[in-house]
């Protein structure tokens, strides 16, 4: 079994940058794919960025360019830097994670492909 715990989450203005923070525990062995996902109110739950077991990474296209998506795999951890946040960003924040090496494009995006999910972790953006 595998165990994902997000922090990180916060209020911060227009413009503004948040780091979340991703700890893997429980069953830690082999390669695990892992990514970030975002739900607003009223909203299904949608991609933000992904992140393979050999580092290739993918985001979606709302957020190119301003998030970036990292692991430390020896410590078991994933971080998503979020810099110029914007209002629309705002949602509940989600880190899942899913055994494997690789994925394609389609699968690493999906929230079907994951089986392991964190309880998420609340980024409010204040115009």
């Amino acid at each position: 079994q595998v165990q994902l715990a997000e922090s990180g989450g916060g209020s911060v203005k227009s413009g503004g940058s948040l780091r979340l923070s991703c700890e893997r525990s429980g069953y830690t062995h082999g390669g695990y794919c892992m990514g970030w996902f975002r739900q607003a109110p009223g909203k299904e739950r949608e991609a933000v960025a992904a992140i393979d077991a050999d580092g290739t990474t993918r985001y979606a296209d709302s957020v190119k360019g301003r998030f970036t998506i990292s692991r430390d795999n020896a410590k078991n951890t994933l971080w998503l830097q979020m810099n110029s946040l914007k209002p629309e960003d705002t949602a509940m924040y989600y880190c899942a994670a899913e055994a494997g090496w690789g994925m394609n494009d389609i699968q690493a995006l999906s929230a079907s492909t994951y089986n392991y999910w964190g309880q998420g972790t609340q980024v409010t953006v204040s115009s």
